[in-house]
């Protein structure tokens, strides 16, 4: 049943959320190994995607990839927080004198996390693939121009078979790792400390509302770089045999996007220039 209530949950913030993927999506595409000021900025911020993308691809361009995102969702969600929520029931998470110790939350969120990302990779990368996909005037990225999520999923599987499906799974793995240790853990201690100073009356659900603003401004701050690296990955293009293009380990791929933003000179990494 915690699975199937996470998965849910998720689901119905995916609705609401998903608009800001895509914007997200896109900002992370736009620029993509080019150094600044070298490319057009189709999105000078978060407010003016918002304006551009309902302006030239409609309104409903805001919910593109919501079938692949809830499907993500449902899957990677059911399974991370049913996992740890049953670890945390059967108090593995906690020491010996009944606290919560942060590195078995920290171990436990990124070994949930990593089951559920990596099941639901193939949807992801879809997800990735169709949030892309724009107008040309507004194009940033590789664009695959799929049909919908299941033709897409038929497409890579007829093209490249499993392995092309699972295509960017290791790389976004360390997202995955970060991100969910750094909510679960965040979220279980802020939610402790909260209870022990009676901030707010016991059980009361203002507890949860806030360990749960407390550990969603962590995993932006630790996750970000991981996510904009992991979103390049799905996206690149591949050749005839489904190898990528452009950037391959997750650590060409950081070298490269920390090389084209002047962080790092002189070093000679792989391109690809959209």
């Amino acid at each position: 049943m915690d699975f199937l209530m996470s998965g849910l949950a998720a689901c119905g913030a995916c609705v609401f959320t998903n608009p800001l993927e895509v914007v997200k999506t896109r900002m992370q595409l736009q620029g993509e190994l080019q150094a600044p000021g070298t490319y057009r900025r189709h999105y000078r911020n978060v407010f003016h995607a918002f304006f551009t993308i309902g302006k030239v691809d409609g309104l409903a361009a805001l919910q593109k990839g919501l079938a692949p995102a809830l499907l993500y969702q449902f899957l990677m969600n059911g399974i991370r927080l049913g996992t740890y929520g049953l670890a945390e029931a059967r108090g593995y998470l906690h020491s010996a004198d009944g606290t919560l110790n942060p590195v078995r939350s920290a171990a436990a969120g990124a070994l949930a996390g990593v089951m559920g990302a990596y099941l639901g990779s193939p949807i992801y990368m879809v997800k990735t693939h169709l949030q892309a996909q724009a107008a040309s005037e507004i194009a940033v990225g590789h664009q695959y121009k799929h049909q919908g999520m299941f033709q897409a999923l038929t497409k890579i599987g007829q093209k490249h078979g499993l392995v092309g499906l699972w295509r960017g799974a290791l790389g976004g793995l360390p997202r995955v790792i970060v991100g969910s240790s750094t909510q679960l853990c965040t979220f279980s201690s802020t939610k402790d400390l909260l209870s022990q100073w009676e901030i707010f009356p016991a059980q009361s659900w203002k507890v949860a509302l806030a360990a749960a603003m407390v550990s969603g401004i962590a995993v932006v701050l630790a996750m970000t770089p991981f996510d904009v690296a992991s979103t390049r990955l799905y996206n690149q293009p591949t050749d005839a045999q489904g190898k990528p293009l452009c950037l391959q380990p997750m650590y060409l791929c950081s070298l490269s996007f920390l090389q084209h933003q002047h962080l790092i000179l002189g070093t000679n990494s792989p391109s690809c220039l959209q």
